[in-house]
């Protein structure tokens, strides 16, 4: 019997697709109500998956064929979700829907599928394509300060020191040889550390998405149960199986969706989104979003927020870098110092066919939003601000050097709250922010009866 129970394979992510899908469509889909705007989100939801499933294949078996078709769909599927996002806040009549599950079978479900997700990350060795990124970091790192600008082209922006850590393949497709131990003990002992901390890290991120989802659900939402529903979708999606070890994916997704639930504290809200662009640099795009909504209440705790945080990642490289040479190249890959055609593509865009100077009218068309999101619509409440924060990480992902529309969990979560919110009109600047901070109280001036006394 113990032969029997023990041995467990892990689900092939194209089984997986089919049983997630039908599971999620189980629970999430409105069958009283085929025509709701909830069933239409949940079909889109669950077609990210193939054009996810035909790149990471396509990877594998080393076919454009099948990579090209599949960030085509993603590419697809997610531009009606950034239309879906930017629309939002014209959709004022919001009726609950609530899954077709109670609240305990939610929790019961949710909470296996994080024990499960979570001991694939523990379980999993990095295998040599997962280790080939870290080492190409590492190998930079220890070279000269002169040529480590090399690594901010091969790597893109993002803060230096995460580089090193190895990816995790929780579902891969074909499992590559597993590297050997390393000669070096020393070498051995580096690998080993940079793993753990990888696998502590996704952990940790994992547990922060889903923990932030049900506090947004409880404390902004004033309903507990659509944010335990949201983070059960999230556990079911494929994509979650597939990158649940991808600390660059789930980390600065849990840092923005934190910084949604912490929104009535403009300060620490500021360093959780500091803290996001220093990791990945792309929220950086954020900040004119988040500008505008604390701009009548709470601007400069929010923008004291996101300088302390800048400030102490900053500190942290000047003492992790050999010398000031070394602090400056890394100091210019957190801030993305570079022109955008200077990067060394991966992806949809280094694919043969497609000339890479179509980026730069995508990116300015970008740029184009972002600058419009930051004046219309105002005043923004809680539901503009989480929904215009993801069609800006969704927006990204179409410009992005390196892989640009697999790093679903920057928006995901966020994405996932906005789909099961309720109207959140209220919930302003003005309305839910205490007073600024060292503010001046004016003296009234005296009444006229006074001045003539």
């Amino acid at each position: 019997m113990s032969d029997i129970l023990f041995h467990y394979y892990r689900v092939n992510p194209t089984t997986w697709f089919y049983l997630s899908s039908l599971l999620s469509i189980a629970l999430f889909f409105k069958f009283n109500r085929l025509l709701s705007v909830r069933n239409v989100d949940l079909l889109g939801l669950v077609l990210l998956a193939p054009g996810l499933l035909a790149v990471e294949y396509g990877g594998f078996k080393a076919s454009d064929t099948a990579r090209e078709l599949g960030y085509i769909w993603i590419f697809a599927v997610s531009g009606a979700f950034l239309l879906r996002m930017l629309f939002d806040s014209t959709m004022v009549r919001r009726p609950l829907l609530e899954p077709n599950l109670t609240t305990g079978g939610l929790v019961f479900l949710g909470l296996s599928l994080l024990v499960f997700l979570l001991a694939n990350v523990i379980t999993t060795r990095p295998q040599r394509d997962d280790l080939a990124g870290a080492a190409a970091a590492d190998r930079m790192t220890a070279r000269e300060a002169d040529v480590d600008a090399d690594r901010l082209v091969r790597l893109g922006p993002g803060y230096p020191l995460l580089f090193l850590l190895p990816r995790i393949s929780t579902q891969p497709f074909l499992a590559t040889p597993e590297p050997g131990d390393a000669d070096d003990p020393g070498e051995a002992r580096r690998r080993v550390l940079h793993e753990t901390t990888a696998r502590v890290m996704a952990i940790a991120s994992q547990l922060a998405v889903v923990g932030g989802m049900i506090l947004i659900g409880w404390r902004h939402f004033d309903n507990a149960r659509l944010g335990i529903a949201a983070a059960v979708l999230y556990l079911l999606l494929p994509y979650t199986a597939t990158m649940t070890g991808r600390v660059d994916h789930a980390l600065p997704g849990a840092l923005v969706l934190w910084a949604v639930a912490a929104y009535r504290l403009p300060f620490v809200a500021g360093v959780l989104i500091g803290l996001a662009i220093g990791a990945i640099y792309y929220p950086v795009f954020l900040l004119p979003l988040w500008c505008s909504f604390y701009w009548e209440r709470g601007f400069r705790r929010f923008v004291l927020g996101v300088t302390a945080a800048l400030g102490a990642l900053v500190v942290g490289l000047w003492f992790t870098s050999p010398d000031a040479g070394a602090f400056l190249w890394q100091l210019r890959q957190m801030m993305g110092w570079i022109l955008p055609n200077a990067v060394e593509l991966e992806g949809f865009w280094a694919l043969p066919g497609y000339d890479p100077v179509f980026r730069l009218p995508v990116l300015a068309g970008f740029i184009a939003m972002m600058a419009t999101l930051a004046i219309w619509p105002t005043p923004k409440n809680l539901g503009t601000l989480m929904s215009c924060s993801a069609a800006v990480l969704l927006g990204s992902q179409f410009w992005k050097a390196h892989d640009g529309g697999l790093f679903m969990a920057w928006y995901l979560p966020v994405l996932l709250l906005v789909v099961f919110r309720p109207n959140l009109e209220n919930r302003v600047a003005m309305n839910v922010l205490g007073t600024e901070w060292f503010t001046r109280r004016r003296r009234s001036a005296p009444a006229p009866a006074e001045r003539a006394a």
